[in-house]
């Protein structure tokens, strides 16, 4: 059962609009065959509405009203990561569970026509509501509140007639929950599909990298410093990263404003790229991002610091605009950075070179201006007449 969402003269501009303003720029075009996967990238998740409020001079404070000068609405959570990988190109599919409220027709349009993500194994769920997350930015810093309730069990399928069973993909990006088993992964594993994962923080306090039982079916793993450094004992995050790929061919840690450093086992490659400094609006959605850019160097060939680098980039350039996968870059805009960097009198000539791979993959012609503002203040208006 799929609903088809369309909501007759409701959608706001940004989705009417994002349909044939899909990636320029297809990082796998000299990859693909007959016979390839149908999707490059598989991902499963829960999708929140994100409800963003920006420009606030400072956290909101208890007892008081607070006003924002700016507001926006996107599809949050697993869309996040989504968004970002279908921007870069990748035919993205997604199995999550949507609300028949509202929300979740907002979210499920946003994400099927505005991204041209493939919601196939996806499903709307009768009587359920979204997931809602506020977000209040400052200072280049967020505070959020969520909202929401599990989706009854089997409401979403991975592929029909096979609950366990993924749709075929190049790749796959999962978050690792300590304790549990996903069994998708190990499926989608023995099928031939590359599995990208990241983790959260662990809320029992073990950090036992034994408790991340699905990470012998990845090919990479993606914590953040003080992750890795919990995970494995190491003070340092650098020697963390070497220690993970005891685990895990390829390791790689981000390092905050540092950058990001990573290790290949199999090749014995490591490289450090440190982070590129922008004016942080808003850092939600930014590690999605990173692993998204990641994700798209290493299905595309890349050599391990060029996919450092791009994941540093896509990151760097979402964090310069409010809302998660509304931030999200595509090739127009890493196309504007790439020109407007270069044409800046008095740049590093090694930093440029850390970023010559751009040359041969960004587009001849940008198809809109940068830096852009896609967020829109409801979930929808009426046109009139």
């Amino acid at each position: 059962m799929t609903a088809s969402h369309a909501i007759a003269a409701e959608e706001p501009d940004h989705l009417t609009r994002a349909g044939s303003r899909r990636a320029d720029v297809d990082p796998l075009a000299a990859l693909r065959a007959p016979g390839d996967p149908p999707w490059d990238v598989y991902l499963t998740g829960t999708v929140f509405l994100d409800i963003i409020f920006t420009g606030l001079d400072s956290a909101p404070v208890r007892g008081t009203e607070s006003w924002a000068r700016g507001m926006g609405s996107s599809p949050g959570g697993v869309a996040n990561m989504a968004t970002a990988l279908a921007r870069l190109g990748l035919r993205t599919s997604l199995a999550a569970a949507f609300g028949d409220d509202h929300y979740g027709e907002y979210c499920w349009d946003a994400l099927a026509q505005g991204e041209g993500i493939d919601l196939t194994a996806s499903r709307t769920v009768p009587g359920w509501h979204s997931p809602v997350t506020v977000s209040m930015a400052y200072e280049g810093e967020r505070t959020m509140v969520s909202h929401g309730h599990e989706p009854p069990s089997g409401a979403v399928f991975l592929q029909e007639g096979a609950p366990d069973r993924p749709p075929r993909a190049r790749a796959a990006v999962a978050s690792l929950t300590p304790g549990t088993r996903a069994p998708w992964i190990a499926q989608a594993a023995r099928e031939g599909t590359r599995i990208f994962a990241d983790v959260g923080w662990d809320d029992t306090g073990a950090w036992d990298l034994s408790g991340l039982a699905d990470l012998e079916h990845c090919e990479a793993f993606l914590p953040n410093a003080e992750e890795a450094k919990r995970y494995t004992g190491a003070g340092c995050p650098r020697v963390a990263a070497h220690a993970l790929t005891a685990y895990v061919p390829v390791a790689v840690v981000t390092l905050g404003s540092e950058g990001a450093y990573a290790v290949d086992r199999r090749t014995g490659e490591a490289a450090e790229v440190p982070a590129i400094a922008v004016e942080a609006l808003d850092p939600t959605g930014a590690g999605d991002v990173f692993v998204a850019g990641f994700v798209t160097g290493s299905l595309a060939g890349w050599p391990l610091a060029d996919r450092l680098a791009f994941a540093g980039l896509t990151a760097a350039l979402s964090v310069q605009e409010f809302g998660g996968s509304l931030s999200a870059p595509g090739w127009s805009e890493i196309g504007a950075w790439w020109r407007r960097v270069q044409a800046l009198p008095g740049q590093d000539p090694a930093a440029l070179r850390r970023y010559a791979f751009l040359d041969g993959i960004v587009p001849e012609e940008l198809d809109r201006p940068w830096p852009l503002r896609r967020a829109v203040p409801t979930i929808g208006f009426r046109r009139s007449g």
